[in-house]
Parts: structure tokens; C-alpha cells; sequence
């Protein structure tokens, strides 16, 4: 796992600093190790949903995919060792770290949105490739312990930053 791991906000924001680390290296670095342990207390357990876009820009499109979050860790977990099962021509890491962006975070008080854009790919061993090119939105809030949680997001939106 080496690639650039930068965090595009300032240090001084603590906020956007844990939003970012939690959404970025943590989610990448635990998928690629097909390991939910590392980031299942990054998820508010109670009243977690996940809408699927299709990469469609019609709402009318879209639909509640992971009606819970254990329904979204099923799927998590299918892909991420259907991954771990692909023969890649390069480290999974830093494709998928190379193929994500995510440098809008707007805070309201407790509540964020983070706006985690995919446009990459990832070659196959094959010569093959596996395109990554949707954006997500993730439904933060702060807790009172002070820890970020994803409450929600749409996922699977479609990428025009092409």
C-alpha cells in the first residue's frame, strides 16, 4: 500500500481531517484486506440506509438497496472478496486510492456531506480492466463522543469528470 495518501484539507481541520481518513485510506485499506472490522465503528448502526443509483441521474431510477446496515456489509463483503479473488496487473490499493477524490466535505454543525468521486481503473492481469467511474454521497454525523459515523449515503451516482 504505497500510494500517496495525502489528505487534501488543512491539518487545523480536525473535522474534515477524520471525515476524510475515514472515507479514504481506512475504507480503501479495508476493502482491499476484505476486512469490515476496520471500519464497521465508522457506521451508525441504528437507522443506516444506502440508496443505489444505477449511474443513473433519474431519482426515479434509484433504489434502497441496503435497507440496514447489515444488508450493506453483505454486499461490502461480496465485493470486496470478489476483488481479493481478481487477478490484477497492479496493487489494488493504489488504484483505488488513485481512481478516488474526495475534497467536498460540508459541515452544518454535527450533520456532514462528503462528496467521494471514482474516476480510475484498474488493470487485470488479463490486460483487461475493471472501470471505477460513479460518485458517492455520504451522510455523516459527529457523535458525542466526538467520532464522525456514516449515516446514510446515494451511491453509484453518475461521473461526468470524465
Amino acid at each position: 500500500m504505497t500510494a500517496d495518501q495525502t489528505c487534501p484539507f488543512p491539518t487545523k481541520d480536525a473535522d474534515r481531517n477524520a471525515i476524510w481518513d475515514m472515507l479514504v485510506p481506512r475504507d480503501i485499506t479495508a476493502f482491499v484486506l476484505a476486512d469490515w472490522s476496520l471500519v464497521e465503528n465508522d457506521f451508525a448502526a441504528n437507522g443506516f440506509y444506502g440508496i443505489d443509483a444505477h449511474t443513473s441521474a433519474n431519482p426515479d431510477d434509484w433504489t434502497l438497496a441496503f435497507p440496514d446496515l447489515l444488508a450493506y456489509r453483505e454486499t461490502w463483503l461480496s465485493q470486496a472478496h470478489a476483488s481479493q479473488n481478481t487477478d490484477y496487473a497492479e496493487p489494488l490499493f493504489d488504484a483505488v486510492f488513485s481512481a478516488t477524490k474526495l475534497e467536498h466535505i460540508e459541515i452544518n454543525g454535527d450533520r456532514a456531506l462528503a462528496r467521494k468521486h471514482f474516476n480510475g481503473s484498474i488493470k487485470k492481469s488479463d490486460g483487461s480492466e475493471d472501470r471505477l467511474l460513479w460518485k458517492t454521497h455520504y451522510y455523516c454525523q459527529k457523535g458525542a463522543d466526538g467520532k464522525w459515523r456514516i449515516t446514510g449515503f446515494i451511491g453509484y451516482l453518475p461521473n461526468n469528470d470524465v
